[in-house]
């Protein structure tokens, strides 16, 4: 997998900054006018050389586009830095997922969020 744009912007990125918008495709493309695109929250993991860092990677729900963000555990803490189930982004904050094992496995748990959660659930 590439590393992409959202990489370097993931710490100037928050939800609260993006609006709701929650009429979606299930690709994950904008529809009707919208300038955000739905992704799903796929993969909680820790950094390798930082274990107080959280990597969040959210991905579109047929797995093809993802978005990453790094949060420092100390950060979790109120409803102000929940982690939401789903994001909307801007497409450019999108990378694309090159691997087809790790596409089938973002398309499966984002589908998988899609069905069980609300976008704005906390989880």
């Amino acid at each position: 997998m590439e590393t992409n744009r959202s990489d370097t912007t993931a710490d100037r990125t928050d939800a609260s900054e993006l609006a709701d918008q929650t009429d979606r495709t299930h690709s994950g493309e904008p529809s009707d006018g919208d300038d955000g695109v739905r992704v799903w929250l796929v993969e909680r993991t820790y950094g390798d050389d930082e274990l107080n860092i959280v990597i969040l990677v959210y991905a579109t729900e047929d797995g093809r586009r993802y978005h990453r963000r790094e949060r420092a555990l100390t950060s979790f803490g109120g409803p102000a830095r929940e982690t939401k189930a789903s994001l909307t982004v801007p497409p450019n904050s999108l990378g694309t997922v090159d691997d087809p094992a790790t596409r089938e496995r973002y398309a499966e748990e984002a589908e998988r969020m899609a069905a069980k959660h609300d976008p704005e659930d906390s989880v």
